[in-house]
């Protein structure tokens, strides 16, 4: 490693971060984030702090190398404005996703990139298991990605509530073990990180608002499809979390059957159709899926489509979101199909409901949660705190877009 590489390194490791404990600091690199390129004078109307304010600040966030310059911009009169970006080495972050089907742990740089990755197809993996690929995969991420220990900020982990309690086809008694383990404890060598946990809807909602579609809807509903079903609700650019912490749990209503939803709309429901024919669910993962597993899934995704219909019908009448996003482990086409006849059924019901969201995939799909996850240190230590709102009609959305 060269001296001048040496210099250009941010100072954040061990409790050293007491300058992006600034609030003000902390808005102004996150418009910068969501946002960028900026200009200083854009970031003045997007803060709303004076223009000394925006210098003396940006000027920190080059020092401590956040943020980088990223040329000017041409057009105007006069001497062109230099635009601000952050850096994607400014720091790094490891985000673990544990559900009932898989484990996936991400490399993620500061500017959202995921560097490497790692997936582990088992089902109902117990905290030991999770605790073993955990520690035999992410030194070797680290290496792929050519990354000294010493700039990781933290760790995020993003799994279901009530993971060993929720009754799912096939839980087996010991998968009980999730009601009591210690998290930040499974996660304590082979680097000592500050661990963080999050719902797995919650952290692919907040994966979304950062770095997908959420940068240009401030207000939206997030219906995560993974074994179960899940929901997270964005409200204003916040992540609004209700009473209990337990707002947007789409899986748990109720269908016209008296079932829960998820055991339908889920992989888990698509696994039970898919076998009822004698198929599984690797059939739909193939280059050619046979005409019998495309027509299981056809009437799957029509059955789905329907089911969600109710829910959604309360969640634009109570929430009036611009946007429902769908994510989760669907393969890309299934995941579309499924969202464009969501959307179709909704805008059918755009005459009786006082407004009707569309309903699209989500930017983030497969990995949202762990990526997701994986932004929860970058948000405790560097972006402002849930509520810190920009200035109001600042265009920060006309940025954004």
């Amino acid at each position: 490693m060269t001296d001048s590489v040496v210099r250009e390194r941010p100072r954040l490791s061990g409790t050293n971060l007491e300058r992006a404990a600034d609030h003000n600091q902390r808005v102004t690199l996150h418009a910068i984030r969501v946002c960028g390129p900026l200009t200083r004078v854009d970031l003045a109307g997007i803060t709303g702090l004076t223009g000394p304010a925006i210098a003396n600040i940006t000027k920190r966030l080059l020092k401590d190398g956040l943020i980088q310059e990223a040329g000017q911009r041409r057009g105007g009169r006069g001497q062109p404005p230099t635009a601000l970006m952050v850096r994607g080495d400014a720091c790094y972050s490891i985000g673990v996703n544990i559900d009932r089907d898989h484990i996936t742990i991400v490399l993620v740089d500061f500017a959202g990139q995921t560097l490497a990755r790692v997936v582990e197809e088992i089902d109902y993996a117990l905290p030991d298991q999770v605790r073993s690929l955990y520690r035999r995969s992410v030194k070797k991420m680290l290496r792929k990605a050519a990354i000294d220990e010493t700039r990781l900020v933290g760790l995020g982990v993003a799994l279901p509530d009530e993971l060993g309690h929720v009754d799912l086809p096939g839980r087996p008694a010991a998968y009980s073990a999730w009601d009591s383990v210690d998290i930040p404890a499974l996660f304590d060598e082979p680097f000592d990180l500050p661990v963080f946990s999050e719902n797995d809807a919650a952290a692919a909602a907040m994966g979304e608002m950062q770095l997908g579609l959420g940068q240009k809807n401030n207000s939206f509903f997030y219906i995560l499809i993974s074994s179960g079903l899940g929901g997270g609700l964005v409200v204003d650019g916040s992540y609004f979390r209700g009473a209990d912490g337990r707002s947007g749990e789409l899986g748990f209503m109720r269908a016209a059957s008296g079932d829960e939803i998820q055991q339908l709309v889920s992989l888990s429901g698509l696994a039970r159709c898919l076998e009822a024919r004698g198929l599984e669910l690797a059939a739909l993962t193939g280059s050619a899926p046979s005409p019998e597993a495309q027509a299981c899934l056809a009437d799957w995704t029509e059955n789905a489509a329907r089911q969600l219909t109710v829910p959604l019908e309360a969640v634009n009448c109570l929430i009036n979101p611009s946007v429902i996003l769908m994510g989760g482990r669907l393969p890309t086409a299934p995941l579309e199909a499924l969202a464009a006849r969501t959307n179709a059924l909704m805008q059918e019901r755009r005459g009786t409901l006082p407004a009707v969201a569309p309903v699209v995939r989500a930017a983030l799909s497969e990995d949202a949660p762990a990526v997701g996850a994986a932004i929860l240190p970058f948000s405790h230590f560097l972006l402002p705190k849930p509520g810190a709102l920009w200035k109001a009609g600042s265009g920060a959305e006309a940025a954004a877009a």
